[in-house]
């Protein structure tokens, strides 16, 4: 297994090269020599030149081109959308061959990529469709908060209609594996309920008692640790003060915002049940300060570093 870490620039018009560029220059030589940036190289020098710091990039990007590049930051181009799909494409491919062990992913532009024809709902969906999964989950985790989404990027009508028993207990079978990988022995997992008050006993609704509860009575019956469903508005605080180790969240916001609101600068966004490995910066493109050299790579470091646990776990396991 390779311990090679490769991040994708992300949509050249972002702060993916910006933050990207910052993380590699803060590294040891030691840790730098693992690192490869699937990019443009004029784009991460130009966002090198932003920053005003010295580094030789050449060793480690894998360089792709870009008509125009570098393109002007802070721009939507479908032209930036297409790059940023094949430098994805480009690393799932050598993350497939063993030639790197894990992706991280700076920020795409959902829109600049469907106006360049690559139509996917994000990074998520893109790398289930490229590695040919049925399944993968968005996973975000924090110090203190770690949620897995059973939905993400649906409307909450169809959210709710995708809460199944099946998809359910996929999910929490999903977070358990992971947890057990990343060395937890015995995950302690909560399912928040989709209803307030997980329906009140059907006066809200009856999706709790009828999908959810089963998935979780099925979860205990084959020894995970799972819990619920528990009411959605108690649930992540009962977590975060350390009550549970992962919350299964039934639709995007549910989970998002409050691991957003507990650890929006250092929660990583973590691909769940794919055959390769992919972490994530929990944070958008950014145009606004794009090129301007005072992007935040806090989260960068902190998916690159949640990047190193998964490539040290899968070197132990080979």
């Amino acid at each position: 297994m390779s311990t090679i870490i490769g991040i994708t620039m992300g949509d050249p018009c972002g702060v993916g090269p910006e933050i990207s560029v910052r993380a590699l220059a803060g590294m040891t030589p030691e840790e730098r020599a693992t690192i490869r940036i699937y990019g443009n190289l004029a784009t991460l020098e130009a966002a090198r030149a932003a920053l005003g710091i010295t580094i030789d990039l050449t060793p480690h990007v894998v360089d792709l081109p870009i008509e125009g590049a570098p393109l002007a930051f802070g721009q939507l181009s479908p032209i930036a959308g297409d790059a940023a799909f094949r430098f994805i494409e480009k690393a799932v491919r050598d993350a497939e061959a063993g030639a790197i062990g894990c992706i991280v992913t700076a920020p795409i532009n959902k829109e600049a990529l469907n106006l360049a024809g690559h139509h996917y709902d994000g990074h998520t969906g893109m790398l289930r469709s490229l590695t040919g999964s049925k399944a993968a989950y968005m996973l975000l985790a924090s110090d203190r908060l770690k949620v897995i989404h059973v939905s993400t990027h649906v409307s909450l009508q169809e959210a709710i209609r995708r809460s199944t028993t099946e998809r359910v207990l996929a999910t929490i079978r999903a977070g358990d594996a992971h947890l057990k990988r990343i060395g937890y022995a015995a995950p302690k997992i909560a399912v928040a309920g989709i209803n307030p008050h997980c329906g009140e006993n059907g006066l809200f609704g009856t999706e709790d008692d009828d999908q959810i509860a089963p998935a979780v009575e099925a979860a205990r019956a084959e020894g995970i640790d799972a819990h619920g469903p528990i009411s959605a508005d108690t649930v992540f605080y009962r977590a975060y003060a350390g009550a549970f180790d992962l919350v299964v969240a039934q639709y995007h916001d549910q989970g998002h915002i409050p691991v957003k609101l507990v650890a929006f600068d250092t929660a990583v966004n973590v691909s769940v049940d794919l055959p390769i490995d992919r972490t994530s910066v929990d944070h958008g493109t950014a145009f606004d300060i794009a090129g301007k050299g005072i992007a935040d790579h806090g989260n960068m470091n902190s998916a690159i570093a949640y990047a190193r646990k998964l490539v040290s776990g899968a070197a132990k396991r080979g």
